[in-house]
């Protein structure tokens, strides 16, 4: 039997003129998932404050991939920092990789 924990990591471009953008250039999105549920244990991104980074963790922590537009429309409706689309478009592709990973497609990068 495959091991429970699984780590996933999705980047996506930042806009230009913020923070983030100077020191990344990208973001970087981190995610401890059960294989065989979904459920997110941890999560982490590169964002550059800490009220941004205990944000993202908290509203993810919990939540279940399986559920990805609730995750989502949770971002959209109450994230209003300048990385909001780039922190959506690397969770989506967290999600993206798990899906690929759960039908047993092979080589996920």
């Amino acid at each position: 039997m495959l091991p429970e924990k699984i780590f996933i990591s999705g980047y996506a471009k930042l806009p230009k003129g913020i923070t983030s953008t100077e020191l990344y250039s990208v973001i970087a999105v981190g995610v401890l998932v059960n294989r065989y549920t979904g459920e997110v244990f941890e999560a982490e991104a590169s964002l550059v404050t800490s009220v941004a980074k205990d944000f993202f963790r908290n509203h993810l922590v919990g939540k279940n991939l399986n559920n990805f537009d609730e995750i989502e429309k949770m971002f959209k409706e109450n994230y209003f920092g300048s990385a909001r689309k780039a922190i959506i478009s690397a969770l989506r592709t967290c999600y993206e990789k798990y899906e690929q990973i759960v039908a047993g497609v092979e080589d996920v990068e």
